[in-house]
């Protein structure tokens, strides 16, 4: 495991400490998770060499700063100015399209100590929450977080920019695309049920991502040796016409709030008579299904051989679903396939579903380890 280069995010968790201990090997954990580490390995997840319950050592120092940052945020009340105390990067965003534009970026007066950050422009939209609003919904280990809102003098009043955490790693679908070989399913799994976790708080709080896709997925560490020491963020929730986060400004210009992904939707959106109360947990539910599906196909389009998203949304409205990928294990594709009900109300809830794949991976793991009869 590779140590962060931000001092104030945990190794293990990569979030930000909360209760920093430093342990027999010199790097500094959070409490919670280097103790659960600890209890299972025994062993330093940087160094490998042996360490202790015993020997784990509050690091004040570190608490002192991560306070201080937190504190800074609380003192702006989340709302932040553009060339004052943020920067964008100079160079090409990284990445652009349709009303979203994402800007490297880095604190002012300096960068040391804090996290390293993204800006992300929404264009034809404005925020319908406090900038709190979206600081406290990233409070999640899956979810990518929000610092708050950045303000822009003469600005376009027409957009609105969100200050972010930067994931180094890419989103889960750029990685899908440019690895030489499939990702092993159990790393699969374990990529799925952290956002699933990450839905559930969202549906929890009544939010509708709106736009699930391997694309909305970043990955912050990725192991393909060890499942559990992947971590992956949501990202982009509320990004749908009908959001209750954002709302649309009058600009006609095409953004992410009001185009609907077509070959990733549930087919009461894809209805000609669609309204605000189509989109729901379970319209989240069936993109989450599509989602999976992408994943094992290493990234392919949805319904690839077919040309017209008109075609796809007819097969879709039809109760047509996606073929079985070939790498899917049948107990796996027999939970995906329970997302893709045409009857909302038939399909299970983000909780559900996680119950459902770690249930499945218990006894998958727990029959493997039996030794064989012969």
């Amino acid at each position: 495991m590779k140590t962060p280069e931000d001092a104030l995010l945990c190794p293990i968790t990569l979030e930000l400490f909360r209760n920093p201990v430093m342990a027999q090997d010199g790097h500094t954990y959070e409490r919670q998770a280097i103790e659960e580490w600890i209890r299972k390995n025994g062993t330093s997840p940087i160094t490998n060499q042996q360490i202790s319950l015993e020997h784990l050592v509050p690091n004040y120092a570190i608490k002192k700063m991560v306070d201080h940052f937190e504190s800074s945020l609380h003192n702006k009340n989340f709302q932040y100015t553009l060339d004052v105390d943020v920067k964008k990067k100079k160079g090409r965003p990284l990445f652009q399209t349709f009303g979203k534009t994402i800007y490297s970026a880095e604190w002012l007066p300096s960068n040391a100590g804090c996290p390293e950050i993204i800006l992300l422009k929404i264009d034809g939209a404005r925020a319908n929450k406090e900038a709190s609003f979206y600081v406290n919904l990233s409070r999640h280990p899956h979810i990518v977080r929000t610092f708050g809102l950045v303000h822009e003098d003469d600005g376009d009043k027409n957009s609105i920019i969100l200050l972010q955490e930067y994931a180094s790693e890419g989103s889960l679908y750029e990685l899908l695309t440019e690895r030489k070989k499939p990702i092993d399913e159990k790393i699969l799994i374990e990529i799925f049920c952290q956002v699933l976790d990450a839905m559930s708080y969202l549906a929890l709080n009544d939010v509708v991502h709106g736009d699930l896709a391997c694309r909305n997925v970043l990955v912050f560490r990725f192991d393909e040796n060890d499942p559990r020491n992947n971590v992956v963020k949501v990202a982009d929730f509320g990004l749908s016409r009908y959001s209750k986060i954002y709302s649309q400004t009058t600009t006609m210009a095409r953004t992410t709030l009001n185009i609907i992904p077509k070959r990733y939707c549930a087919p009461e959106i894809l209805s000609t008579n669609v309204t605000a109360n189509d989109y729901t947990e379970k319209s989240d539910v069936y993109s989450m299904g599509v989602l999976m599906w992408e994943a094992y196909s290493r990234g392919a389009i949805p319904w690839t051989n077919i040309e017209s998203d008109d075609d796809v949304v007819r097969r879709v409205r039809n109760g047509d679903i996606l073929p079985k990928p070939t790498n899917c294990s049948p107990q796996y594709w027999d939970i995906i396939t329970k997302t893709w009900n045409k009857l909302s109300n038939q399909r299970p809830t983000f909780d559900q579903l996680k119950k459902l794949f770690k249930d499945q991976l218990y006894q998958t793991t727990t029959s493997a380890s039996k030794p064989s009869m012969f």
